[in-house]
């Protein structure tokens, strides 16, 4: 579904990221890991294009999104991130109502009809477990909900415009350990329905939850990937001496 080649990513000329090249296959879960500053959080702001509103930044290298160079098939970025969403590491919800939360993107996106939004918001939150909780107060600000409810409702947020790729940057790590466990379980149920690529510094999440994996790690001061597989296979059969290290937790 999504695929780079030698990618690049440098800020005012000083590179942080160098050969990123991945394949994420159609309805997978891809973990990146690997420790900070290796370019992980840099190689997924580049997939899509959130690197062009980063003052000198900037990506060499080819990116694809279903055999289409992405430049070539979304030339804007609006029309890009509908296909391909984003999930930050610390809950961003709007400071507005939960159902604007849900209905801007969409209207951004040509969907203006007031049923077909009141369909879209209950079918997005009850996907993400949130139906239940909020339906009585769709009205009230989205900044009240728990953190957990904040992501999930990010979540909501981001499928509701039908992307087929989703980037999570450390979705989990600003969350106490039973929202964290609720996201996580969200994210597990996604598998097959979309193509997720998701950042952690939790490896046992990460093992948990990818079905392949790519190790990021910094040579130099520079980023870039050292291994990369089948999840239990780099786990429990790789060769390289830095990867058992750091998957040990001897290093890293």
């Amino acid at each position: 579904m999504i695929t780079t080649e030698n990618l690049c990513v440098s800020y005012n000329g000083r590179t942080v990221l160098r050969d990123a090249t991945i394949e994420a296959k159609p309805g997978s879960i891809l973990g990146l890991v690997g420790p900070s500053g290796c370019g992980k959080s840099s190689f997924l702001a580049a997939l899509n294009r959130l690197t062009e509103i980063i003052p000198g930044a900037s990506v060499s290298g080819r990116i694809q999104f279903d055999g289409q160079d992405i430049d070539t098939a979304f030339p804007s970025s609006v029309e890009l991130r509908r296909h391909i969403g984003m999930i930050f590491q610390k809950p961003n919800p709007f400071a507005m109502s939960i159902r604007r939360n849900l209905e801007l993107p969409l209207r951004e996106h040509g969907i203006h009809d007031r049923q077909h939004l009141g369909q879209i918001c209950e079918s997005v939150l009850r996907d993400v477990g949130l139906w239940d909780e909020v339906s009585t107060r769709l009205d009230q600000s989205a900044l009240n909900l728990s953190g957990g409810q904040q992501q999930r409702l990010c979540i909501a947020r981001a499928i509701a415009i039908k992307p087929q790729v989703l980037l999570m940057d450390e979705p989990c790590s600003s969350l106490d350990p039973m929202s964290a466990e609720r996201v996580e379980q969200l994210i597990d149920s996604m598998r097959g329905q979309y193509t997720i690529l998701i950042v952690t510094h939790n490896l046992a999440q990460a093992r948990r939850l990818s079905d392949q994996i790519t190790i990021f790690w910094t040579e130099d001061g520079v980023g870039r990937i050292i291994e990369q597989g089948d999840t239990e296979t780099v786990f429990n059969e790789t060769s390289n001496a830095i990867v058992d290290s750091y998957l040990t937790g001897r290093k890293g």
